[in-house]
């Protein structure tokens, strides 16, 4: 309950349109086999195979997968974890 004489102000939207949006995104190289790279898919961002193996054939077919969209912390987050699996991932802003 506010104190009288406070001000209270609606939130106005969801953080997530508040805050600006990171990108992660995994890029092919030549080094790495498919099996690996969906093996690290799964241990970093916890998904099933189907969804790891989904985002692998669009790193090896396109050259290059958007995994996901968050914070900066938690994109940087992302970015240093598949790095440390010796992947080639970087962050990029999301466009408005």
């Amino acid at each position: 309950m506010p104190l009288p004489g406070t001000e209270v102000r609606p939130e106005t939207g969801s953080q997530e349109t508040r805050e600006p949006g990171f990108l992660v995104v995994c890029w092919n190289d030549p080094v790495n086999h498919m099996t690996y790279v969906t093996h690290v898919f799964q241990s970093v961002f916890g998904w099933d195979r189907p969804k790891a193996e989904k985002h692998m054939m669009e790193v090896h077919e396109q050259g290059r997968s958007v995994l996901t969209r968050d914070s900066f912390e938690k994109a940087e987050f992302f970015v240093h974890q598949l790095q440390k699996y010796s992947l080639q991932a970087t962050l990029e802003p999301d466009a408005p």
